[in-house]
C-alpha cells in the first residue's frame, strides 16, 4: 500500500507565480503602470495581484504616496530574493528550449584552469571549423556539483564517479614538470639543476586549489619524487608564492616572477611558442590521473556533440 504523500506546507504557503511576477515586474520599473505594460496586462490587474499579495503576507512592501513608487524594507527584501529566483527559473527554461528547438546548441563542462589554459586558445579555431555550433562553456570544480537542472552535454573531468546517463572514454594521462620564462633562465642558469632549483623562487598550488588539477601534487611531492626530500630551500632563496588559482601561476611564470609545476595539457602551447621553457627534464608521470571525455548518452547521434567530441580527442591527441 502506497504510503499517503503529507501536504507540502512550504509548497502550500507560497504566493501564486502570478502574483510575484506582478510584484517583481513593480519593483523593477517602481510603476504599476510600466509594470502593466511589460506584462501585456492591465493595471488594474497589477494592483490587484500586489494587494492578494501583501494581504497574504501581512505586510506592505510599497511605500504608497509621491510620484515614485517606493520598496519598503519587506518588500526590498523580497524582491532580492525573487529576482534570483525568477532569473534562475528563466534560465533553466530557456536551456530546455534551446535543447528542443536548437540542435546546434551544445553544453561543455570543465574546471577553470582547463577552461582558461587549454580551452580558450582554441575556441577561436572551434568556432571557424564549426560556424553554427552554439556552444555554452561551464567551469566548476567538481564535476557533478552543479545546480539541479544542470545537465551539460559533454565534460573533462578526471571524476571517477559516472553520473546515469552518460559514458566516458580516456583521453590522457598528466604529465607534470618545472616550467618558467626564458628570461628567468638565463639569468639563472642554475635553475638547470634540481639543486639550483631549490633556491629558486618557486610558485605553488595551494592545496585549496589542487582540485582543479592533481590534489596530490605540489614541489615538496615533486622533489620527493625526485630523491630530494622535502622542499627546505637554504638561507638566502628568495620568497615563493602559494595561491589556489591555478591561472595566476602561470600568468606569474609568464612574467618571469619564479618557477611553478606546469601541467603538461596546460602550458605546452606555452612551452611551443617559446614563452615558457623547461629548465630541466625532470617530469612527474602521473599514470593513475586520468582525463576522461565524459558524454550524455542521449547525444551519442547528435551531430553537433560528435563534431566536438572529434575535434576535443583530435586537439587533446
Amino acid at each position: 500500500m502506497a504510503k499517503p504523500v503529507l501536504p507540502d506546507q512550504a509548497l502550500l504557503r507560497m504566493p501564486s507565480f502570478k502574483a510575484m511576477r506582478s510584484f517583481v515586474a513593480a519593483a523593477r520599473y517602481r510603476s504599476f503602470t510600466q509594470a502593466a505594460d511589460a506584462l501585456c496586462v492591465t493595471q488594474a490587474a497589477i494592483s490587484r495581484q500586489i494587494r492578494e499579495l501583501e494581504l497574504q503576507l501581512g505586510s506592505e512592501l510599497f511605500v504608497r504616496g509621491g510620484r515614485e513608487l517606493k520598496l519598503s524594507a519587506a518588500g526590498a527584501a523580497l524582491f532580492d530574493a525573487a529576482q534570483v529566483s525568477f532569473l534562475n527559473i528563466f534560465q533553466a527554461t530557456e536551456r530546455i528550449r534551446r535543447e528542443q528547438t536548437d540542435p546546434h546548441s551544445l553544453t561543455l563542462c570543465c574546471s577553470p584552469a582547463l577552461a582558461a589554459l587549454w580551452l580558450a586558445p582554441r575556441l577561436k579555431a572551434l568556432r571557424a571549423a564549426h560556424p553554427g555550433l552554439d556552444l555554452q562553456v561551464i567551469t566548476t570544480q567538481h564535476a557533478w556539483d552543479l545546480e539541479p537542472g544542470m545537465e551539460p552535454d559533454i565534460f573533462i573531468s578526471k571524476t571517477l564517479d559516472l553520473r546515469p546517463g552518460y559514458r566516458r572514454t580516456r583521453l590522457f594521462h598528466e604529465v607534470v614538470y618545472p616550467v618558467c620564462s626564458p628570461a628567468l633562465l638565463a639569468a639563472q642558469p642554475e635553475l638547470g639543476s634540481l639543486a639550483g632549483l631549490r633556491q629558486a623562487a618557486l610558485l605553488d598550488l595551494h592545496p585549496h586549489g589542487r582540485a582543479q588539477l592533481s590534489e596530490q601534487v605540489d614541489w615538496n611531492v615533486w622533489f620527493a619524487f625526485h630523491g630530494q626530500g622535502q622542499q627546505a630551500p637554504s638561507r638566502g632563496a628568495p620568497p615563493g608564492l602559494s595561491s589556489n588559482d591555478y591561472p595566476l601561476l602561470m600568468q606569474m611564470a609568464l612574467d618571469g616572477q619564479g618557477v611553478a609545476l606546469g601541467w603538461d595539457h596546460l602550458v605546452r602551447h606555452w612551452l611551443e611558442q617559446g614563452r615558457l621553457v623547461r629548465p630541466l627534464r625532470e617530469a612527474l608521470t602521473l599514470s593513475e590521473s586520468v582525463q576522461y571525455l565524459i558524454v550524455r548518452e542521449d547525444k551519442d547521434h547528435d551531430p553537433a556533440c560528435r563534431q566536438v567530441q572529434a575535434w576535443l580527442r583530435a586537439e587533446f591527441e
